[in-house]
């Protein structure tokens, strides 16, 4: 016999504002370093 599961967690709600400051804080030195990386890269292999 099964048992239903019951589920107490309260659901949350993350600001759009907060989602967007996360991801520039990420996205900015990820974009910063990849674009060092690929200048590099071209340096090195492109002449």
């Amino acid at each position: 016999m099964s048992h239903p599961v019951r589920d107490d967690r309260q659901s949350t709600h993350t600001p759009g504002a907060l989602i967007a400051f996360a991801w520039t804080l990420v996205g900015v030195p990820l974009a910063y370093g990849l674009y060092n990386t690929v200048k590099a890269a071209s340096q090195l292999f492109g002449g």
